[in-house]
């Protein structure tokens, strides 16, 4: 993405929804960031509570910098090729990435059935993700094996072309709080990974991720990822039609209260959850930088100070009687 374009559209946070954030505010003030300023930057491009779920902390970063080797690009592989019989979503043929729909996506019973579908499947596909962590794969390989899984199942791999994304999954080591592309670093003993699955099957997406282990992961860490991941479902045991969509945020600020290195972003925005309607919800949680850094690449978002960061994310349905998660085997 060229750096010439306005601070909104740097980074979208997800690759795809229903719609964006709303807000008397602005996004930097939002964030706690300075206007202007290139590092001042995260944005949700999916839901109320994408934006509510953007947690950050400010502290006991210092020792943990000095444990790992600060994260670098590795090279980037051409992008994989998709067979022409598999259906793409319409943004593949433009380098610039699609409009945002403002408007909640209510489904009707066979778009609830493809949403299902393509939740599972992204599910499926993340799961066997995370069986390939290891030390010393790399991944560049992740995404081949995503990307292959994928297109044998007749999908197509969401964020490959989109904006010009280059890869089929994003894969966010340690202090790369989203967006990481697949490259040539391999994985070391005591990382700490997000991978990003979203798969485009029968014209709906379904997108989910988790943060793995890799190897002997340290103690800090370990609470890092599990917090998160309680945050999450958390946040969508709260869910249930005529539910602000800012107890989102709440839920998971209680989440971790007893935890003294998480602080949490403040979400206020208006707005309840309909019937039928799909979102995601996706906290990602950091040990120390409330304010993050973009790559040159326009798209890897890492943490200003180094510190670690996880995230976890689902595709939800309002039902009737609460929320059903479609990203789940």
């Amino acid at each position: 993405m060229s750096p010439t374009l306005p601070v909104q559209h740097r980074l979208f946070r997800s690759f795809f929804g229903d719609r964006l954030p709303h807000s008397s505010r602005p996004l930097s003030q939002l964030l706690g960031l300075d206007s202007g300023k290139r590092h001042a930057l995260v944005l949700s491009t999916r839901t109320y509570c994408n934006l509510a779920d953007l947690l950050f902390s400010g502290r006991n970063s210092e020792w943990l910098r000095n444990q790992r080797k600060p994260l670098k690009p590795g090279k980037v592989s051409p992008r994989l090729h998709v067979p022409v019989h598999i259906p793409k979503p319409p943004y593949v043929k433009s380098s610039q990435a699609p409009g945002i729909c403002h408007l909640p996506e209510i489904h009707d019973e066979r778009g609830i059935e493809c949403m299902r579908a393509s939740g599972r499947l992204a599910a499926q596909v993340l799961e066997y993700a995370g069986t390939l962590v290891k030390p010393g794969l790399t991944t560049d390989d992740i995404d081949k094996a995503v990307h292959q899984m994928i297109i044998d199942n007749g999908a197509y791999p969401s964020p490959l072309g989109y904006g010009g994304f280059p890869k089929s999954v994003c894969t966010s080591v340690n202090e790369c709080i989203c967006h990481g592309i697949p490259d040539s670093r391999e994985l070391e003993d005591g990382d700490i990974i997000n991978i990003d699955v979203t798969v485009y099957l029968n014209g709906y997406h379904g997108d989910t991720s988790a943060t793995f282990l890799c190897g002997n992961v340290d103690d800090a860490a370990k609470q890092l990822v599990q917090v998160t991941r309680e945050c999450l479902y958390k946040a969508i045991s709260i869910c249930a039609p005529g539910v602000a969509y800012h107890k989102i945020g709440q839920a998971i600020k209680f989440s971790f209260a007893n935890y003294n290195f998480i602080l949490f972003a403040a979400n206020n925005e208006n707005g309840h959850m309909l019937l039928g309607q799909t979102f995601t919800i996706e906290p990602m949680l950091t040990m120390g930088s409330i304010k993050p850094v973009i790559w040159s690449d326009g798209w890897t978002a890492v943490t200003k100070d180094g510190s670690l960061s996880a995230q976890f994310e689902h595709t939800i349905l309002i039902a009737e009687h609460g929320a059903e998660i479609l990203t789940q085997c």
